[in-house]
């Protein structure tokens, strides 16, 4: 059994490298805020981000199946209801919402 004075500096450092690593992020990202390149890939990933991830999950869909209405036309509520009342929110709830019910009605 190691003494108390081992275990106490085993447990301050400890906290210190914990603190340590969890301050960091918030010491890094001060002076990232004032960058132009920053302040360009914040307004452009977003819809850049949707893109990739709308090509990754119809990159394998069979257009030749009737099945294949299921995801455009949720994918089709998505799109308008977020046109319409521009709430990220509404507008996934509503496709996954769509998206559902389809699938489980048509294709059960």
């Amino acid at each position: 059994m190691p003494d108390a004075t081992y275990a106490i500096a085993a447990v301050l450092v400890t906290a210190a490298v914990t603190w340590g690593l969890r301050a960091l992020p918030f010491a890094a990202l001060a002076p990232l805020r004032a960058s132009s390149t920053v302040r360009y890939l914040s307004t452009r990933m977003p819809a850049g981000v949707m893109i990739i991830l709308i090509v990754y999950c119809l990159h394998d869909l069979p257009l030749t199946q009737v099945r294949v209405v299921v995801p455009l036309a949720a994918l089709a509520v998505t799109v308008g209801l977020h046109l319409w009342r521009r709430n990220a929110l509404l507008s996934i709830l509503g496709g996954t919402a769509v998206h559902v019910l389809l699938a489980s009605t048509l294709f059960a």
